[in-house]
């Protein structure tokens, strides 16, 4: 009875160790590659840069007062549209002490001196009228009287100027009124009224009171890479997607490349220009984000087929074409144009030739 169960378990055991080494087997067996293919097609291959900006007006102007003084009104706000010449704020100065002195006396010298030559043309003037005197000699007073006169007026309009900045014979052009120097949208109005400000002259920029912008002449601003700069040039187009609105492309045409490069994070870019098309359907506002595409070269409808099926070898380019289901032979072709997916195939293969796709 020991004798059976010894054997039936030495079967037991070879029979496992047999499915085992089968098992083991069956696994390392690797399965045979199957290979996709595909073959070439008709299409538009657009060698292309990408250029990083935005876009602003081109003509985007900020206004400066002519004297200084503090912020009497306002009457414009950002997004209204304004003509040349029209009222923005008005500027009240705060006249300088010493120079307010020094005319309120000349003021004063100029009434005395008027009502001295007054008096002495009134005098001279019924000594003339009754022939004492000959007119030559009358004249001399009348011109006295006439220059003090001057002198009189002047000394008013220029106490008047030191106090507010006009005169009563040019208030409509007064340098306190300020206005618009093109016409334009206001983009931004950084004072406040109560503001001091700060005239513009050859030392100072002045207090900017307003920024209007032309907002019918939008340009385009970025920067190119040196490795591609050498490739564009004045005059391309461009393809303009704008971050802020996602259902439209602009075109723009280049019409700047700066001569000089800057360095940023290592990297030498130069500065470009392009004139954008507006939309009738779209507003534009100034600083928006933009990607600008510059087609560098395009070639419409040619047999083309995807960079990944290419092999290389030496200087050799080839596809692997099949001969036979799973049963592939080198062929060498001719590429042209390529715009990093899909690449132009000059020679070598045909449209119905099936290419291995590699692993």
């Amino acid at each position: 009875m020991k004798k059976v169960f010894r054997i039936i378990l030495l079967v037991i055991i070879i029979g496992a160790f047999g499915a085992t080494i089968y098992f083991l087997y069956q696994k390392s067996k690797s399965e045979p590659v199957v290979y996709e293919t595909e073959t070439a097609i008709i299409t538009d291959i657009v060698q292309k840069t990408v250029a990083t900006g935005s876009v602003v007006p081109r003509k985007e102007i900020e206004i400066k007062p002519q004297v200084s003084g503090i912020i009497e009104e306002i009457y414009i706000e950002p997004g209204d549209v304004v003509k040349n010449g029209d009222l923005i704020a008005k500027v009240r100065i705060i006249p300088n002490m010493i120079n307010l002195n020094n005319a309120e006396a000349r003021l004063d010298q100029a009434k005395i001196d008027y009502e001295d030559a007054k008096m002495v043309y009134d005098r001279q003037k019924k000594i003339f009228d009754e022939g004492v005197i000959p007119a030559a000699e009358f004249q001399q007073y009348e011109i006295n009287l006439n220059r003090a006169k001057s002198e009189l007026n002047s000394a008013e309009n220029n106490l008047q100027l030191i106090k507010e900045g006009v005169t009563k014979d040019s208030e409509s052009s007064s340098n306190t009124l300020i206005r618009s120097t093109i016409e334009g949208m206001v983009l931004d109005v950084p004072v406040e009224q109560g503001n001091s400000v700060i005239e513009s002259n050859t030392f100072n920029d002045g207090t900017t009171i307003a920024v209007v912008a032309d907002m019918g002449e939008m340009v385009f601003e970025g920067k190119v890479d040196e490795t591609e700069v050498g490739k564009i040039e004045t005059g391309m187009n461009l393809i303009l997607t704008i971050g802020a609105i996602e259902d439209a492309k602009f075109n723009a045409y280049l019409e700047y490349i700066s001569p000089k490069g800057v360095e940023e994070n290592g990297a030498i870019q130069f500065e470009i220009k392009a004139a954008v098309e507006l939309k009738e359907d779209y507003f534009i506002r100034a600083g928006y984000s933009a990607n600008a595409d510059i087609v560098l070269s395009r070639k419409d409808s040619v047999l083309a087929v995807k960079e990944s099926l290419l092999l290389f070898e030496d200087d050799s380019v080839f596809v692997e074409v099949e001969k036979e289901p799973q049963v592939y032979e080198k062929r060498v072709v001719e590429v042209g144009l390529s715009d990093v997916i899909n690449i132009e195939v000059l020679s070598g293969i045909s449209k119905e030739d099936k290419i291995k796709v590699p692993k």
